[in-house]
């Protein structure tokens, strides 16, 4: 069997690498049927500084699409082959550009035939293949400029892993990893306080037998993430979406989004009509999955952290 048909489709770029190394191979066999010593590496150099002039090392890269020490690598063979010369005085006196020399220029002129006949050559293979390899050529890097392949990659890597996830109630085992994921994060940005002792060393007393809930994100049975719903003696809140909480291993797996879903269902089930939550702007990713959800900013209400610099609410009433 062939190796590309065991591979799939993970192995296009070692595909794409051996269809370039045969065009590159019977390109070099082509500039020996023409008479021509040349390297087909230093064609696009070649061809810029043809058709345009003398350019900078920078601007040949921005034209060409490679890198400044690939260009200058080049440069410096095309050079030893005399074909190029640097340091030239631009026009503004004030950039050291590159250009071709007197051969340079004639094999420029020599090589139009050539130019010519390959173009032919591969407008009949397309003409005889089912697809326009060229075309697609240049949909496949619009598409790759859009989202890069790594990307991609990523994103199905955190979907995959996400379906991972388990929700389930607390049980009285997720203790420590409650208290434990909590004090991390807090601890990193922070300095624990009152409030925090109160909730994380008595989750049952605190939370959950006053009406609240605590939910835990699993991921290959382990604990990884936690969120509870504090019940609020407040006339415009019902509970308070707090200590939402993931292990640094397990982020990338949607775990935060998948935890606030699932609070907010467990919040309608109980009967709620509006969330709020306290955090603090220096937890970015926080605060950007918290407008993800819906909440938005409020202010004017108390708090008993003083790490808190940002309040906001969910209306649940007009959440989809």
């Amino acid at each position: 069997m062939n190796f590309f048909e065991k591979t799939g489709k993970m192995a296009i770029g070692s595909r794409l690498r051996l269809l370039t190394a045969r065009m590159t191979d019977d390109a070099a066999k082509v500039y020996e049927l023409y008479g021509v010593t040349f390297s087909p590496k230093c064609f696009p150099v070649f061809f810029i500084l043809s058709e345009e002039g003398e350019k900078t090392i920078t601007e040949i890269a921005e034209a060409i699409g490679h890198s400044q020490p690939s260009v200058t690598k080049i440069i410096k063979e095309m050079i030893k082959d005399g074909l190029v010369k640097q340091n030239l005085q631009s026009g503004d006196k004030r950039r050291n550009v590159v250009g071709l020399t007197k051969k340079g220029s004639a094999l420029a002129e020599k090589i139009q035939m050539q130019y010519a006949d390959i173009t032919v050559a591969v407008e009949g293979i397309i003409r005889e293949a089912s697809h326009n390899l060229w075309e697609a050529i240049a949909e496949w890097e619009f598409l790759l400029d859009q989202k890069s392949l790594l990307k991609r990659v990523q994103e199905q890597k955190k979907l995959r892993e996400s379906k991972a996830v388990q929700i389930v109630p607390y049980e009285s085992k997720y203790k420590t990893a409650f208290k434990s994921l909590n004090e991390a994060w807090i601890s990193a940005y922070f300095e624990m306080e009152e409030a925090d002792y109160k909730a994380l060393d008595n989750p049952e007393g605190y939370i959950i037998n006053k009406g609240g809930s605590i939910l835990v994100a699993l991921y290959e049975g382990e604990p990884v993430g936690i969120c509870a719903l504090i019940k609020m003696d407040d006339p415009d809140y019902d509970y308070e979406m707090a200590k939402m909480a993931v292990s640094p291993e397990a982020q990338g797996k949607s775990i935060g989004w998948l935890l606030g879903q699932a609070i907010i269902s467990e919040a309608k089930r109980l009967g709620a009509s509006k969330l709020y939550l306290e955090s603090n702007t220096v937890l970015k990713p926080a605060i950007n999955l918290y407008y993800k959800m819906g909440f938005q900013k409020v202010a004017g209400k108390s708090t008993p952290y003083k790490r808190c610099n940002i309040q906001m609410e969910l209306d649940l009433d007009n959440h989809p």
